[in-house]
Order: structure tokens, then C-alpha cells, then sequence
């Protein structure tokens, strides 16, 4: 019996030991050196001469994205705080002031619709959500895999993801 089971033993790590191999199912991560995410800030002011509209140009593929973000402290000097846009505000009890953009490979332009006469807004309202405004443009490489996991909405995702450079 001690026979059999030491066969059995010896058969059963033989089989283990053939059927490992030293193939290596590992993925390999390379790094992708030409194309990199990056960001600018610009700064403006959205009024009717400029049609509420601030156009930046920019150099990307067709098939890459652009996110923008709003520096909700534009005008009070403390450290920036990035919102993604689109992004509606309520402004009192029945107006709203839309921030939004659209893009193409040359350019994008960052606009406010609201559902009132912007140029009635108060000297502080204006102030506030039009004058001066800071803008953060990220323009991302499209890649389907490599992008899937970002929060977009949340920008220091983005910035960590990208490892992009966390300028103030």
C-alpha cells in the first residue's frame, strides 16, 4: 500500500510539475511616449460683445477629447477649485446661467446660455460668473483602453490618471 501511494504521489507531482510551464501570461505595459494628455488655462471674459463665448484654439486629432473646467474661485483669489463644465447655476429663484462647450480639432469655445438676459445680470453677479473667468482645458489622446477607467467629472481623477502637472 505505501507502495501505490508513493507511485500515486510521485505521479501526481510529475504531472504537476509537466503540466506548469514557464510561459509567462504577464501584460506587458508599454509606455505610449508621443502622444501625452495636456492641459491649458485660459482666462476671459464672457459678455455680448463676445457673444457670451470664449474661443480657444487648440491642435488635436479628431478623435481625441477635450474636457474644460471652471475655476469656481475666479474672482476671490483663493486656491482654485476646478468644476467640470457643462454646468448649470442657479442664480436667485428662477434664473439659470448654463456653462458649456463644444470642440473640434482646432478649437473649442466656451460659452454661457441662460434662460434670461445675461446683460441684466447685478455688477457682482457679473462679476462673479463672467468676468474674468479661469478655464482649464485638458485635451486627452483618445485611446478606448486606456481611457475607460476616468472619472472625468472629478478633475483631480483626472489630473492623478494623466499624471498631468497640478498647477494653481
Amino acid at each position: 500500500m505505501k507502495k501505490y501511494f508513493t507511485i500515486l504521489l510521485l505521479a501526481i507531482f510529475g504531472f504537476t510539475a509537466i503540466t506548469c510551464t514557464d510561459r509567462n501570461d504577464d501584460v506587458i505595459v508599454t509606455n505610449d511616449n508621443d502622444t501625452y494628455p495636456q492641459m491649458r488655462d485660459i482666462t476671459g471674459s464672457l459678455n455680448s460683445a463676445n457673444q457670451f463665448t470664449i474661443t480657444q484654439g487648440i491642435n488635436i486629432a479628431p478623435e481625441d477629447v477635450v474636457l474644460v473646467y471652471r475655476n469656481i474661485n475666479s474672482n476671490n483669489g483663493n486656491s482654485a477649485v476646478w468644476q467640470m463644465i457643462p454646468k448649470t447655476e442657479f442664480i436667485g429663484a428662477s434664473r439659470e446661467l448654463d456653462y458649456n462647450f463644444l470642440f473640434n480639432s482646432q478649437n473649442v469655445e466656451i460659452f454661457t446660455e441662460a434662460n434670461f438676459d445675461q446683460n441684466l445680470l447685478t455688477a457682482a453677479e457679473a462679476s462673479q460668473y463672467l468676468t474674468n473667468q479661469r478655464f482649464r482645458i485638458v485635451l486627452i489622446p483618445a485611446s478606448s483602453t486606456k481611457n475607460a477607467n476616468v472619472k472625468y467629472e472629478d478633475y483631480e481623477s483626472v489630473v492623478k490618471y494623466f499624471n498631468l502637472p497640478n498647477k494653481d
